[in-house]
């Protein structure tokens, strides 16, 4: 637990304001204002341990801001011995995740109690001893919220809208409020961002999907969780809560029992493949942040394999307000993760005390005690940057690929020529059908394929292997940093898909898949937007590019057996020089190593045809 500092609302200043004021705080003052709002009296901790140490727990309810008459639930903590009438900025989470009986399961609980979901975020921060309440608002159809579940759509935006509006105005309230979450409830930090509302005065967002899409289809193309993530919420919309709930909470949480249509709605949305139909429209949060300005704090994996960096770009540069940033070559973690031998997830020290600094600063209007960077980097090598935004450009290129042809097989001409020696395991489609949550993903590709790329490569040649071609650059004079989104654009001649992946080929003739994206492919022409990255090439490294068919189990491709000609292929590449990185604190994130081995294969480089830094300088 961190140490307690002056900033915050000291002990000390409490007693001084009871003696003053001859208020006596605790149960019996704030039961008095919760028996106006028909609700029960606050609980603390030694009254229900799953109340957090130093806080008060009460239950609200209140309608949601579109008119639909959902109704939304809220667990509130408070600072045990706040006085009566003295008001605390606000932390907010709004999710689908905080029901009473488990996150995104049964845990085991033999009582009720609130959520304990941020418990690590409560105790790093000394969070009620630093005079804040913590408050956490199920989204309609999770918890104790009733209403249609609608994943990232007008609904849930306007739950979102209603839980700040509602945390502003409450007595205890300073009309400040934050936001803060990972992973789906970073997304609704993200969402509360757009809603620019003026009770919002800052978002931390961990991990977060920044444009709804792009989480459950490439480019028409879906992902293997296409009907994984439909069942996973609709199982956690229908999770049974506990026997002491109370009745309001227990008959809210069955509200599918008697709208059983509200699943049958969940699932249909995911099938809708088209990204231009209004139901993805309405979820695109990346086109929806233009011109917001609310201070932004996000982290961001740009290896990980549940909540990719796609459209991150897109959202940040549509964001006008000050940020904030922990970007790196980590997976789907917060900021104070730990793996089990005890090494930071993220490998940087002091996530809590900068938290709590972003929210002193724009909440209380503290003045930050420490400087911090407004980004800290990892970049592949596992070395940490600090800079004023990312990314950071120095030069544009737009490089020549040329072009070629391949058979959109699926792999199979691959893998069959390399047979069993060929280190790949048979195409599938890993979490297709099962439950596949924000929360719950597989950390690497489970059919990332090792070995075949180069077996590719040197197949080609002969003829042998029809299923994707490769382009080599040359060796690079120095070391160059690929940083911002990749981008493909070519002609293509044919019908069916396209997978492309950008590899760092080492002189020793080993390379690690960096990037990759998949799209439906039509005669014409065809841009396509990788996922953002950060990678580092080396001096005497060669960058590779392969275009071909989808061969991998991250996606639910349905090969169309058609010979795709592809002329005119050119990558757009933002760079950045590594000589002059500024350092900041940080180790290497120990996910780094676990993906280095998941994609690294034997790729021997080709004859270059493209220089990536065209005149040698940047």
């Amino acid at each position: 637990m961190r140490a307690r500092r002056t900033a915050g609302w000291a002990a000390s200043a409490l007693v001084t304001s009871l003696a003053l004021t001859g208020v006596l705080a605790g149960p019996a003052a704030a039961s008095g204002r919760a028996a106006e709002q028909g609700q029960a009296g606050p609980v603390t901790h030694q009254e229900n341990d799953r109340v957090p140490e130093g806080a008060r727990w009460t239950q609200h309810y209140f309608p949601s801001s579109d008119n639909s008459g959902t109704e939304l639930h809220a667990d509130v903590l408070l600072p045990e011995g706040l006085p009566e009438k003295a008001e605390v900025p606000v932390i907010l989470s709004v999710g689908p995740y905080f029901g009473h009986s488990g996150q995104s399961g049964a845990e085991g609980w033999t009582h009720t109690g609130p959520s304990t979901r941020f418990q690590d975020f409560i105790e790093g921060t000394d969070l009620f001893d630093e005079g804040y309440a913590f408050v956490m608002v199920d989204l309609r159809g999770f918890g104790g919220s009733t209403g249609c579940l609608d994943w990232g759509g007008p609904g849930e935006q306007a739950d979102v809208k209603a839980a700040v509006d509602w945390a502003a105005r409450q007595p205890w309230s300073t009309g400040s409020v934050g936001l803060y979450g990972k992973s789906y409830d970073a997304l609704t930090g993200l969402i509360g961002n757009n809603l620019d509302q003026r009770a919002l005065k800052a978002v931390v967002a961990q991990e977060p999907v920044w444009d709804m899409y792009q989480y459950i289809y490439s480019n028409g193309v879906p992902r293997p969780n296409v009907s994984g993530t439909a069942n996973a919420y609709n199982s956690i919309a229908t999770l049974r809560q506990l026997p002491d709930d109370d009745a309001h909470y227990l008959a809210n949480s069955r509200y599918e029992d008697g709208h059983p249509e509200c699943l049958t709605q969940n699932s249909a949305g995911y099938r809708i493949a088209d990204q231009d139909d209004p139901h993805w429209v309405s979820r695109d949060l990346a086109k929806a942040a233009k011109g917001t300005d609310t201070p932004l704090f996000v982290t961001q994996g740009f290896i990980e394999n549940n909540t990719k960096p796609e459209e991150m770009q897109e959202y940040l540069d549509n964001h006008k307000g000050p940020e904030r940033g922990w970007v790196g070559q980590w997976e789907h973690v917060r900021g104070g993760d730990r793996t089990s031998d005890g090494r930071l997830s993220m490998g940087r020290e002091g996530w809590y005390d900068e938290t709590l600094s972003f929210y002193d600063q724009y909440l209380k209007g503290i003045r930050p005690a420490a400087r911090y960077p407004a980004y800290s980097v990892e970049d592949s090598t596992g070395a940490w940057r600090a800079q004023r935004t990312w990314p950071v450009v120095e030069r544009h290129v737009t490089l020549p690929l040329g072009g070629g042809s391949y058979v959109d097989d699926g792999g199979l001409s691959g893998i069959a020529a390399l047979g069993p020696s060929g280190g790949t395991a048979p195409r599938d489609h890993s979490g297709s059908s099962g439950a596949w949550d924000m929360e719950n993903a597989p950390r690497t590709d489970p059919t990332a394929p090792r070995g075949l790329a180069g077996g590719l490569a040197r197949l080609q040649e002969t003829g042998q292997v029809t299923s994707s071609f490769f382009v080599w650059s040359e060796a690079l004079r120095k070391a160059v940093r690929v940083t911002g989104t990749p981008q493909v654009s070519l002609s293509a001649e044919g019908e069916g898909n396209v997978m492309l992946k950008l590899y760092d080929v080492a002189p020793d003739g080993t390379a690690v898949m960096f990037d990759e994206q998949v799209s439906l492919l039509t005669t014409g022409r065809l841009t396509v937007d990788l996922k953002a990255t950060d990678w580092t090439l080396g001096a005497g490294h060669v960058l590779a590019v392969e275009v071909g068919s989808i061969r991998t189990g991250s996606w639910r491709d349905t090969p169309s057996g058609e010979t795709i000609e592809v002329k005119g292929a050119r990558l757009r590449l933002a760079l950045d020089d590594p000589s002059d990185d500024v350092a900041t604190g940080g180790a290497r994130s120990p996910y780094l190593d676990t993906y280095l081995s998941q994609y690294t294969v034997d790729l021997p480089a080709g004859p270059g045809t493209f220089t990536v830094v065209p005149g040698g300088r940047l």
